[in-house]
């Protein structure tokens, strides 16, 4: 879970488990009519069957609380068989109106559990398609395992494109075919909305037929906010689900597709630059620290002008091939979009950016930034 408000909900719901399940123990051992019994029903024997199921429940709870409490996102397997064996034992015995209130808080919490990590969820596509990603890459990678980038092949880069990748560490090092980044930040819709706080992981991988999978886990008002964006075989999809259940983002199309190459484009230039040398990108040099690449890829012919400061470091990548979704996703505007760098970091020998933002230029109004991140971490992923 991402934020205080959900990491709050998280620590309240697994020490509500906690609680239920030393709720059942003490059933064990209460006396008629005393604590965890209603009127005169007698506590059952703890080596007799009942004992033994309100004794397993019991752990089963505290199970399942702790392992929320822990964020292990399989937690809710073990609350659910916890929450069915609580709720038949409180209704055969004594009083059930607490446990049961206790049992359908659960309950809800092991349904978004399953909504959030269960086969049909976002973050396991995404876990699919990456291996799937991963697995092709692997299958044509055998030529980039040939050897290390050498000076010679950045021969026909122009000179700015060139002592970039110098200046990035690539020269000496096998060019990256596939690179996993895991960062954080906040994003929002437009200038006067909300900042929503969020993580993420991504994966993209490089050659003829480049891929990206991306998993944003946001927060919205202390709800809970899951995007996947997707771009495989030249097509885009993008969807957001509040609460891991209730879809209020989709977006797909031509217009779609050509946003995300052109942001497949982006990710090459800032997260894998050494991917550059093999992939179909033209150069034209526009001044000492101005280059405009055009980018074709998957049917889609899009292109960015990349920006370099004196030291030789990337600082901005601007594109008018990009389009603005609307808030559901369903309709796009084209607008200008840029990424400006804020900040630079040593990732596994490799120097690449460690902040940036993402900015929409509209043909009215004020440029403005609608996501700003940390990347945590940027690696050569396999």
């Amino acid at each position: 879970m991402t934020g205080r408000p959900r990491s709050t909900v998280r620590l309240a719901v697994g020490a509500l488990a906690v609680a239920h399940g030393a709720a059942h123990l003490l059933v064990l051992a209460a006396t008629p009519g005393g604590p965890g019994l209603a009127g005169d029903a007698a506590p059952p024997a703890v080596g007799s069957a009942e004992g033994l199921a309100w004794l397993a429940t019991a752990v089963l709870l505290i199970g399942a609380g702790t392992a929320l409490i822990a964020d292990r996102p399989t937690w809710w397997r073990t609350g659910a068989v916890a929450v069915v064996a609580s709720q038949v034992l409180v209704v055969s015995h004594g009083d059930a109106r607490w446990g049961t209130l206790a049992n359908v808080v659960l309950g809800i919490a092991v349904l978004h559990g399953w909504c959030a990590t269960g086969h049909w969820s976002a973050r396991a596509r995404y876990r699919r398609g990456v291996a799937a990603a991963l697995a092709a890459a692997d299958v044509r990678a055998d030529a980039d395992r040939a050897g290390a980038v050498t000076v010679d092949d950045l021969a026909t880069l122009p000179a700015a494109v060139a002592r970039y990748l110098r200046r990035t560490g690539s020269v000496g090092r096998p060019p990256v075919t596939a690179v996993r980044v895991t960062l954080h930040g906040r994003i929002r819709s437009g200038p006067s909305d909300r900042w929503m706080t969020f993580t993420g992981e991504q994966v993209d991988t490089a050659g003829p037929r480049p891929t990206r999978h991306f998993l944003l886990d946001a927060t919205a008002a202390g709800l809970p906010v899951d995007v996947l964006h997707v771009l495989t075989e030249g097509r885009a999809t993008m969807r957001g689900d509040l609460l891991s259940a209730v879809p209020v983002l989709r977006g797909a199309g031509p217009a779609m597709d050509r946003s995300e190459t052109v942001t497949l484009f982006n990710d090459l230039c800032l997260m894998a630059p050494s991917a550059l040398l093999a992939a179909p990108v033209t150069w034209e040099e526009l001044d000492a620290r101005r280059v405009r690449g055009t980018y074709r890829q998957g049917g889609h012919s899009v292109r960015a002008v990349l920006e370099f400061d004196e030291d030789g470091d990337l600082v901005d990548f601007v594109s008018d091939d990009r389009f603005r979704a609307t808030r559901d996703g369903r309709s796009f505007t084209r607008e200008r979009w840029s990424t400006p760098v804020d900040g630079y970091a040593v990732h596994h020998g490799r120097r690449l950016p460690s902040a940036a933002a993402a900015m929409w230029h509209p043909s009215t109004g004020e440029p403005f930034r609608y996501a700003e991140m940390v990347l945590d971490d940027v690696a050569p992923a396999r």
